[in-house]
Parts: C-alpha cells; structure tokens; sequence
C-alpha cells in the first residue's frame, strides 16, 4: 500500500496538535486541582488577623481572616444581579474601618431586591461601634458579566461590579488590595451562604476528552482514506509478471 507523503504529514500534523492540546488541558486541571486543595487547606488553617499594613493579594487570597473596627455605612455600595435560590438581590459591601488604622472592603452578605421598585433597598441592620469579623479573603466581591462601565459608574451606590483599587481611588480611603467575605453573624438579617470557588476542573476535562477525541478521529480518517487509496490504485491490484521477481 502506497502512502501519500503531503496527506499522511496533514493527519499527523492535526494528531499531534489535538494530543498536545488534550495534554494542556489535563495539566490545567491537575494545577487546578491542586490550587483547590490549597484553597480548602487555607480556609481550615487559624486566621491571620488584618492591620494597618498593606498585605499583598498573592499572600492572603483564600486564608481565613479576621478584623478588628467599624463599618461604614455611608460609603455602602450594592452589588446588582446577585441571585440566591433563584431570588434576585444584591451583595452588600461596605468599608470597614480597622481598629489599629487602615481599612478593608467586607462582602457582608446576600440582600433579597425589593420586588415592587428595583432600587428599592431591604432593610438590614449595621452593627454600631467597633466589633471582630471573620471571614475569607477574595480578590473582589465577586465579579459579574456587564457591557461597558454600566451600572459600575463612581459614586452610585447600586453597581454591577466593584474594583478595589478603583474605589479606593474614588473614596480616598487606604484599602487593603482584597475584600473579606464575611462569615461571622452579626444579626444583620443578611445571607452568608457563599458558593464554593469554582474552578472549571470539569470543564478542562471535558476539553481534554474532546481534544483527544479528534486526534483518534483524524487518525481514524487517515487510515480509511489510505485504505480506500490503496483499493483505488490499480497498481496495487495487477500482479508483477517482472521475472526479475519470480
């Protein structure tokens, strides 16, 4: 059987593509995988407490926390589009004061809309004076799908999304680069039933199978049409009466 050079280098060009690719993604779920176990074994590790001086994101993202000070009501800001159970609502973040100096940004919790006006705000209660919160460190206070700035425009109190650094810039408050994710009741009638990190592991699999999926399938082609080649040849059928070759 004759193979034809420029197809035969095609089929193994695209399997070898497709096998490599199906390998990056089983290597991003084993790094993802990886970064889950760490991500469990930091929010069962003892709390670090937050201070005055700045802590860098890389060093404190996922570990339990705690924090010392007073919430500032008056620089609240409402996360939109943050569903619970299907109920549309809003996260409540608001800048906590620090008790040693400094501040932080607290994702206090889950409020439910006001179904009869959409800017309508439920009632909730703000602890007065200095208390403890525990809670997680986040890169921000979650982070929704929006077109443009929307309703991320400064000094409105109801957003889509919230970026620290920005904030800080619009409030002049010395913010820590995080934001806490509050774990701790305070009896403020908000829900703190936060959803796990999710990391996409199932999607990278899933990726994987398909990738090498196609390289079987490319080469599965390749050998059909080789072989549809070969019964096509009618060099391959006539018998060699050379009797040189006898």
């Amino acid at each position: 059987m004759k193979i034809r050079f420029w197809p035969a280098l095609l089929i193994l060009i695209v399997v070898a593509v497709t096998l490599r690719l199906g390998f990056w993604q089983r290597d991003r779920a084993h790094q993802k995988e990886a970064l889950n176990a760490q991500i469990v074994a930091f929010e069962n590790a003892p709390a670090r407490r937050v201070g005055a001086a700045p802590v860098p994101l890389k060093d404190i993202e996922f570990h339990r926390v705690l924090a010392r000070g007073e919430f500032l009501p008056d620089r609240v800001v409402y996360l939109d589009n943050r569903p619970y159970n299907d109920q549309p609502g809003f996260y409540v973040v608001m800048p906590f004061k620090l008790a040693d100096g400094g501040y932080v940004l607290v994702n206090r919790g889950w409020l439910p809309r006001n179904l009869a006006d959409r800017t309508g705000i439920e009632p909730y209660e703000t602890p007065k004076g200095e208390i403890e919160i525990e809670g997680i460190a986040r890169a921000n206070a979650s982070q929704a799908f929006e077109l443009g700035s929307g309703g991320s425009a400064a000094h409105q109190k109801i957003r889509q999304n919230l970026d620290v650094s920005a904030y800080a810039a619009e409030t002049g408050l010395p913010l820590q680069p995080f934001v806490i994710q509050q774990l701790s009741a305070t009896g403020d009638k908000l829900v703190r039933d936060w959803p796990a990190p999710t990391l996409g592991v199932e999607r990278n699999y899933g990726y994987m199978f398909q990738w090498w999926g196609m390289a079987a399938a490319a080469l599965a082609f390749g050998l059909y049409a080789a072989r549809r080649a070969a019964k096509k040849d009618p060099a391959a059928d006539e018998p060699d009466n050379d009797p040189r070759h006898a």
